[in-house]
């Protein structure tokens, strides 16, 4: 008998037209002591399948069975972390972990319920913080409280809805090694929602992803058969790591395409040219974006950022020098605090510049313009306006010498573009985030810019509609070509869109520690970097660089020697391939 058996389960919600059938007979049985990792889409059912793991839903039809008994209502058996950490603001981190442990062990005595807490507390490193409310707490430290807390309750099975999806890269990979260290310790049987894949082969015994929804039930289960303790560095260059991340990425990304893709229409993009404030003439700008100049197209030079605080002045970043060509697509990458943002938003001309200069096109940037797109984290759409209406804003503005049926044209063929064309009249308030994040894309590319800036455009999203929404900028990229950089946590994402890969120093006094350049041909997919021989040569020298940056530190004299040797090596390779392939 397995020590926790999913059945036949199935659950539905509303009736009649509305009825939505989540899940359809999925089945599973989980030994005690495993680590499971379930993988899928928004909107797949993952969250509906651990509310009943954790008996807070009733399903339609089958169920759950723990230790030979149907799962009918919550219990302290099961611990439970979800997405959002619903700690209770007016306690400190200890009374939010006492409250549960009070609760669980009423009959133990005080002292012994307060070694409990002390315990686990330490266990996730909060006792520095022990007694911080969460208000005075980090995101990262706000979810190790709510893990702490499931802890302290001495589950036999601990539950973890996509626990990190909200928070950082560095912040996640931080909690992802104290998950793994806890499952070492604690040897507790673990279900781990998540649509991170490195993540569920850095933490899983096996993988198995939940088909697309509606009617979403199990695919094929992948075994992960890695040694532990893993480290994400030098999996990195394991054979059988690779393939297993080929294996299971091609799985989602083949039943993702299998979803039902939008009608997508045939419309040709209008010969209309945009009309830029300070220019007096269309044609002026159309002579202006005919100009020969291709090399350092846009320049950052000696650019510094210093903010005023009440305890003296912080410099951000100091004295950065970059140069970019035009149509080159440049990703920045580095921990957080960097610098990364503000040196978009100078040049956005959204943020003052402390001393030095931008200069795009030959012009010095002072103030925002219609000639730089930004598309932010978070779309900032106008939500009763429909995504038609909210591309039209931008283009009525900047195209106010088009026809309406040229305007028209320009809406309508990039929300086709970026797979809108049956949703574009629907109210901004009605679509999904990643939805919103392609009506953002398509209204930053129909104001035809000279620059596109992009801070962190999926962070929000997960992982799986990432790739679809990276594809998605890919692909409306390759038709325009326009300069761009791109703000990212995401080491993948930063390879697949970029020439160069600019890496940042820790901040204050953020500086840019390394350039990589990204020999990868164009047009680019996730599927064959995986398998291009490369791929994982960038991505070592990406991970190696981060890791000689993490938790603040300064890369020794050893580490920048490594990544450089590594550097070289890979571009012998390169150059030797090439021969090779002359010859």
């Amino acid at each position: 008998m397995s020590f926790l058996e999913i059945s036949n389960l199935s659950k539905h919600y509303r009736e009649g037209a509305d009825r939505n059938q989540v899940l359809s007979n999925v089945n599973l049985k989980v030994e005690e002591g495993e680590f499971i990792a379930i993988v899928g889409f928004s909107g797949s059912g993952k969250t509906t399948l651990i509310s009943a793991l954790a008996g807070l839903i009733k399903p339609d039809a089958g169920g759950v069975i723990f230790k030979g008994k149907e799962v009918t209502e919550p219990g302290p058996e099961r611990g439970i972390v979800f997405q959002s950490y619903s700690l209770l603001p007016w306690l400190s981190v200890n009374g939010n972990v006492s409250l549960a442990v009070d609760q669980v062990f009423s009959d133990k005595p005080v002292s012994e319920r307060r070694l409990i807490v002390d315990k686990y507390i330490d266990m996730v490193g909060l006792t520095h913080a022990r007694d911080r409310k969460p208000a005075e707490l980090s995101g990262g430290m706000r979810q190790r409280v709510a893990v702490a807390r499931a802890l302290a309750m001495q589950p036999e099975v601990l539950l973890l809805d996509e626990p990190l999806s909200a928070l950082d890269a560095l912040t996640r990979a931080k909690l992802q090694d104290e998950f793994a260290e806890i499952s070492e310790k604690e040897k507790k049987t673990i279900i781990l929602i998540t649509n991170d894949v490195d993540e569920a082969i850095l933490l899983a015994d096996r993988i198995i992803p939940l088909t697309p929804g509606p009617d979403a039930t199990f695919g094929p289960e992948f075994k992960v058969d890695l040694p532990r303790p893993r480290d994400r560095a030098a999996m990195n260059s394991s054979d059988e790591f690779i393939r297993l991340r080929a294996r299971v990425t091609q799985y989602l990304m083949e039943v993702g395409s299998e979803r039902g893709a939008e009608l997508d229409r045939d419309i040709e993009l209008p010969n209309v040219v945009p009309f830029f404030q300070g220019d007096e003439l269309p044609k002026v700008y159309q002579e202006a974006s005919a100009s020969p100049r291709e090399d350092r197209y846009l320049e950052f030079s000696k650019l510094t950022k210093v903010y005023p605080t009440p305890k003296g002045p912080l410099t951000v970043i100091e004295d950065v020098d970059l140069k970019m060509n035009k149509g080159e697509f440049i990703t920045l990458i580095g921990h957080s605090g960097c610098g990364k943002s503000t040196a978009l938003t100078m040049a956005a001309g959204l943020n003052e510049i402390t001393k030095g200069s931008i200069i795009l096109d030959g012009k010095h940037i002072t103030n925002a313009g219609p000639d730089r797109a930004v598309v932010f984290q978070a779309p900032s759409l106008l939500p009763w306006l429909t995504a038609y209406e909210n591309v039209a804003l931008g283009v009525d503005e900047v195209y106010p010498l088009a026809s309406e049926a040229e305007k028209r044209d320009v809406c309508e063929y990039y929300l086709s573009r970026v797979g809108l064309a049956d949703s574009m009249n629907r109210a901004a308030v009605d679509l999904s985030n990643g939805m919103k994040q392609r009506v953002g894309i398509a209204r930053a590319f129909a104001l035809s810019p000279k620059l596109l800036l992009l801070d962190e455009p999926f962070g929000m999203l997960d992982s799986l509609t990432r790739w679809e929404l990276q594809d998605v900028l890919m692909d409306v990229w390759k038709r325009t070509q326009v300069t761009a950089i791109c703000v990212t946590h995401d080491v993948d994402e930063a390879i697949l869109l970029a020439d160069r890969v600019v890496m940042m120093s820790n901040g204050p006094n953020a500086k840019i520690g390394n350039i990589m350049e990204v020999d990868l041909p164009r047009p680019r997919s996730r599927k064959e970097l995986l398998n291009h021989p490369d791929y994982y040569a960038y991505r070592e020298e990406l991970l190696d660089f981060l890791e000689a940056y993490e938790g603040g530190a300064n890369p020794t004299d050893e580490q920048l020697r490594s990544i450089e040797e590594k550097r070289a090596a890979r571009i012998a390779r390169q150059r030797s391939t090439v021969v090779e392939a002359a010859e």
